[in-house]
């Protein structure tokens, strides 16, 4: 339960955010809670991630009460969305001098790389990318205690970026993830199920107040759990990584084998900005690592960060098999196990998974590698 205690911990951070000094001899008139406006009727998961992040920030956070949030103003009265301090979702502006963060107006185009050049990503802004693009370092910055212009900030704005506001920003600018009819349907996104706490069509009450304070709790949590993730776990493996890629040609003379003798950290990400940072001559292809039992695996590198697809698969003849049966066909004692699909094996030893890595880098300079 360590991962429960530090995301606890980050919500102790957020309740605690925009307190001040402490109190003075003489109480203040307590000042109104700030208004955050968004529509009513239906919410999707953009603007409640919207909401939930802007109430992050000191701002919109009474400055006597600290732990008090901002009142969400669920409406699209012109008039009621006008007394708030902030407006997301609704009203047809992007003003952000006025803190008016809208994308449904037809002049919208706005996406992170035409408001910060520097970032790569082209997809439509909808209301939770514009807070975040706006406010994220900030937030971050005041969840973590770090610098806003340090690099853990840096890193993990762009981390959060495109492995979670951005799927919200595509679903809900109605942007398919590939061209084409696609094989599966994907119905257990946090859009999806943030949607799903809308009441059905056919239910009596259709009042959406307690759905959306539901969704304000589920996409906070699965923020904070994420943003706690890449924070403890992602961020300190690079190091790692980078440490496993200089000494590449210790492990194999190919330099093609990469080992990680602490385990199976998150590596796959780092190891290609490593490639790309590093100008590797050659690309990486397989990798192995202790499981949490003591034995080894030796794992291929996809050929990118999102698809299933290996550069080199371990060999055809080895997929599917376990045990007595793949050691007697590979010639290597104590093989435990090879994916169907070729993608990882398993051996119980770091010498014999390191010859399975060896052999399959030798069948595929034979030409007896098959793609998988």
């Amino acid at each position: 339960m360590r991962g429960a205690g530090r995301v606890a911990r980050l919500m102790a951070a957020a309740g605690s955010a925009g307190s001040g000094a402490g109190p003075g001899p003489k109480r203040p008139r307590p000042e109104p809670a700030p208004r955050i406006g968004t529509h009513d009727g239906t919410f999707h998961c953009d603007e409640v991630l919207a909401c939930y992040l802007l109430r992050l920030l000191p701002r919109y956070r009474p400055h006597a009460a600290p732990r008090q949030d901002a009142e969400v103003v669920r409406t699209r009265d012109p008039q009621l969305l006008a007394q708030c301090d902030v407006v997301v979702d609704v009203g047809g502006e992007y003003d952000p001098e006025r803190h008016r963060y809208d994308h449904h107006q037809r002049s919208f185009t706005q996406s992170m790389r035409s408001l910060r050049p520097d970032k790569p990503w082209t997809t439509k802004l909808s209301s939770a990318g514009l807070v975040y693009c706006h406010f994220g370092s900030q937030i971050l910055a005041g969840l973590l205690g770090q610098p806003e212009d340090g690099p853990v900030v840096a890193a993990l704005y762009d981390k959060l970026y495109e492995n979670f506001v951005e799927e919200i920003d595509a679903i809900d600018n109605g942007i398919a993830q590939a061209e084409g009819e696609p094989r599966y349907a994907l119905s257990t996104t946090l859009s999806a199920r943030v949607g799903h706490l809308n009441p059905r069509w056919n239910d009596p009450e259709q009042d959406t107040e307690a759905g959306f304070r539901r969704a304000l709790e589920l996409v906070g949590a699965e923020f904070m759990e994420r943003l706690d993730f890449y924070h403890g776990a992602w961020l300190p493996a690079r190091a790692l990584v980078e440490e496993a890629v200089r000494r590449r040609f210790e492990v194999d003379a190919s330099g093609a084998v990469l080992e990680l003798p602490g385990g199976g950290c998150p590596w796959k990400e780092h190891l290609f900005l490593l490639e790309r940072e590093l100008a590797l001559p050659r690309p990486l292809q397989l990798v192995l690592f202790p499981d949490r039992g003591g034995q080894w695996r030796v794992q291929s590198v996809p050929t990118g960060p999102h698809t299933f697809e290996s550069r080199l698969p371990l060999p055809e003849p080895w997929r599917g098999l376990r045990d007595e049966a793949l050691s007697l066909l590979t010639g290597i004692p104590g093989c435990v196990f090879v994916h169907a699909s070729g993608f990882i094996g398993g051996h119980r030893t770091r010498e014999g998974a390191l010859e399975m890595a060896r052999r399959a880098l030798a069948q595929r300079h034979e030409g007896g590698a098959q793609s998988g």
